[in-house]
Protein backbone atom coordinates (compact mmCIF):
# COMPACT_ATOMS: atom_id res chain seq x y z
CA UNK A 1 0.00 0.00 0.00
CA UNK A 2 1.47 3.15 -1.02
CA UNK A 3 1.30 6.58 1.45
CA UNK A 4 -1.07 8.18 -1.27
CA UNK A 5 -3.81 5.05 -0.85
CA UNK A 6 -3.58 5.32 2.53
CA UNK A 7 -3.80 8.79 3.02
CA UNK A 8 -7.15 8.49 0.57
CA UNK A 9 -8.12 5.82 2.83
CA UNK A 10 -7.96 7.48 5.86
CA UNK A 11 -9.68 10.91 5.18
CA UNK A 12 -13.05 8.56 4.03
CA UNK A 13 -12.46 6.73 7.12
CA UNK A 14 -12.64 10.52 8.84
CA UNK A 15 -16.01 10.83 7.34
CA UNK A 16 -17.49 7.79 7.65
CA UNK A 17 -16.12 6.60 11.36
CA UNK A 18 -18.83 8.28 12.91
CA UNK A 19 -21.57 6.38 11.28
CA UNK A 20 -19.30 3.05 11.22
CA UNK A 21 -19.34 1.37 13.34
CA UNK A 22 -19.99 3.74 15.87
CA UNK A 23 -23.63 5.06 15.33
CA UNK A 24 -24.58 2.13 13.61
CA UNK A 25 -23.61 -0.06 16.18
CA UNK A 26 -25.11 1.77 19.01
CA UNK A 27 -28.67 2.01 17.00
CA UNK A 28 -28.19 -1.75 17.22
CA UNK A 29 -26.80 -1.97 20.90
CA UNK A 30 -29.78 0.75 22.27
CA UNK A 31 -33.02 -0.05 19.50
CA UNK A 32 -35.40 1.03 22.28
CA UNK A 33 -33.44 4.40 23.16
CA UNK A 34 -33.21 4.98 19.38
CA UNK A 35 -36.73 4.56 18.30
CA UNK A 36 -37.90 6.84 21.36
CA UNK A 37 -35.30 9.49 19.77
CA UNK A 38 -36.77 8.93 16.83
CA UNK A 39 -40.41 9.27 18.18
CA UNK A 40 -39.95 12.95 18.35
CA UNK A 41 -39.47 12.91 14.98
CA UNK A 42 -43.05 11.26 14.75
CA UNK A 43 -46.14 10.05 16.96
CA UNK A 44 -45.96 6.60 15.36
CA UNK A 45 -43.78 3.77 17.17
CA UNK A 46 -43.85 1.72 13.78
CA UNK A 47 -42.75 4.67 11.61
CA UNK A 48 -40.01 5.60 14.39
CA UNK A 49 -38.66 2.11 14.20
CA UNK A 50 -38.39 2.23 10.54
CA UNK A 51 -36.46 5.75 10.01
CA UNK A 52 -33.38 4.04 12.54
CA UNK A 53 -33.66 0.76 10.47
CA UNK A 54 -33.26 3.17 7.42
CA UNK A 55 -30.63 5.05 9.30
CA UNK A 56 -28.76 1.14 9.87
CA UNK A 57 -29.05 0.62 6.67
CA UNK A 58 -28.10 4.07 5.38
CA UNK A 59 -24.84 4.78 7.93
CA UNK A 60 -23.63 1.19 7.25
CA UNK A 61 -23.85 0.44 2.89
CA UNK A 62 -23.23 4.12 1.83
CA UNK A 63 -20.14 4.18 4.56
CA UNK A 64 -19.13 0.95 2.80
CA UNK A 65 -19.78 2.73 -0.63
CA UNK A 66 -17.23 5.60 0.31
CA UNK A 67 -14.60 3.54 1.88
CA UNK A 68 -14.43 0.90 -0.61
CA UNK A 69 -15.12 3.46 -4.05
CA UNK A 70 -18.14 1.53 -5.18
CA UNK A 71 -20.50 4.23 -6.71
CA UNK A 72 -18.97 6.53 -4.27
CA UNK A 73 -20.45 9.60 -5.52
CA UNK A 74 -24.20 8.12 -4.85
CA UNK A 75 -22.83 7.04 -1.43
CA UNK A 76 -21.77 10.32 -0.51
CA UNK A 77 -24.43 12.14 -2.08
CA UNK A 78 -26.95 9.82 0.22
CA UNK A 79 -24.88 10.42 3.65
CA UNK A 80 -24.75 14.28 2.85
CA UNK A 81 -28.26 14.48 2.51
CA UNK A 82 -28.82 11.82 5.69
CA UNK A 83 -26.41 14.32 7.79
CA UNK A 84 -28.72 17.46 6.57
CA UNK A 85 -32.05 15.62 7.34
CA UNK A 86 -30.89 14.63 10.77
CA UNK A 87 -29.57 17.85 11.53
CA UNK A 88 -33.45 19.34 10.83
CA UNK A 89 -35.43 16.48 12.23
CA UNK A 90 -32.84 16.20 15.69
CA UNK A 91 -30.77 19.32 15.97
CA UNK A 92 -33.66 21.87 16.70
CA UNK A 93 -31.46 24.31 18.03
CA UNK A 94 -34.13 27.28 17.23
CA UNK A 95 -36.41 25.25 19.41
CA UNK A 96 -34.93 25.29 22.57
CA UNK A 97 -36.58 27.81 24.94
CA UNK A 98 -33.13 29.29 26.39
CA UNK A 99 -30.83 29.35 23.24
CA UNK A 100 -28.98 32.43 23.60
CA UNK A 101 -25.07 33.41 22.28
CA UNK A 102 -23.62 34.33 25.51
CA UNK A 103 -23.66 32.02 29.01
CA UNK A 104 -25.20 28.47 29.42
CA UNK A 105 -27.58 27.88 26.80
CA UNK A 106 -28.58 24.15 25.85
CA UNK A 107 -29.76 25.51 22.60
CA UNK A 108 -25.97 26.87 21.59
CA UNK A 109 -24.68 23.48 22.65
CA UNK A 110 -27.44 22.24 20.32
CA UNK A 111 -26.50 24.82 17.56
CA UNK A 112 -22.94 23.77 17.09
CA UNK A 113 -23.98 20.14 16.65
CA UNK A 114 -26.56 20.89 14.21
CA UNK A 115 -23.23 22.96 11.86
CA UNK A 116 -21.19 20.37 12.19
CA UNK A 117 -23.94 17.57 10.90
CA UNK A 118 -23.90 20.22 7.85
CA UNK A 119 -19.82 20.43 8.08
CA UNK A 120 -20.10 16.48 7.04
CA UNK A 121 -22.35 17.06 4.72
CA UNK A 122 -20.21 19.34 3.04
CA UNK A 123 -16.83 16.88 3.19
CA UNK A 124 -19.61 14.25 1.56
CA UNK A 125 -20.10 16.59 -1.05
CA UNK A 126 -16.88 17.04 -2.32
CA UNK A 127 -16.82 13.66 -3.06
CA UNK A 128 -20.09 13.43 -4.55
CA UNK A 129 -19.21 16.17 -6.80
CA UNK A 130 -15.68 16.72 -6.23
CA UNK A 131 -13.23 20.02 -5.97
CA UNK A 132 -14.08 21.94 -8.99
CA UNK A 133 -16.99 23.61 -10.47
CA UNK A 134 -15.91 21.58 -14.12
CA UNK A 135 -16.40 18.27 -11.64
CA UNK A 136 -20.04 18.60 -11.12
CA UNK A 137 -21.29 17.34 -13.87
CA UNK A 138 -19.62 13.67 -13.79
CA UNK A 139 -21.88 13.33 -11.00
CA UNK A 140 -24.99 13.84 -12.92
CA UNK A 141 -23.81 11.95 -15.56
CA UNK A 142 -23.20 8.99 -14.04
CA UNK A 143 -24.01 8.78 -10.23
CA UNK A 144 -23.49 5.33 -10.17
CA UNK A 145 -19.82 5.71 -10.83
CA UNK A 146 -16.87 5.72 -8.95
CA UNK A 147 -14.18 8.50 -8.51
CA UNK A 148 -11.63 5.52 -8.06
CA UNK A 149 -10.33 6.69 -4.67
CA UNK A 150 -7.18 4.48 -4.78
CA UNK A 151 -5.87 4.93 -8.27
CA UNK A 152 -2.75 6.23 -8.66
CA UNK A 153 -1.43 8.27 -11.50
CA UNK A 154 -3.01 11.31 -13.39
CA UNK A 155 -5.52 9.14 -15.31
CA UNK A 156 -7.78 6.48 -12.75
Amino acid sequence: MTFEILIAFLTRLSLVLLFLPFSALDKLLNFAAATEQAGQATSSRGLAKALILTGLFVEVVMSLGVLTGVADRLAAFVLAGYCAVTAALFKQFWRAPDFRLRGPSKGRETMWDFLKNFAVAGGFLLITFGTQAGDVDAFFAAPLSSTHPYATGANP
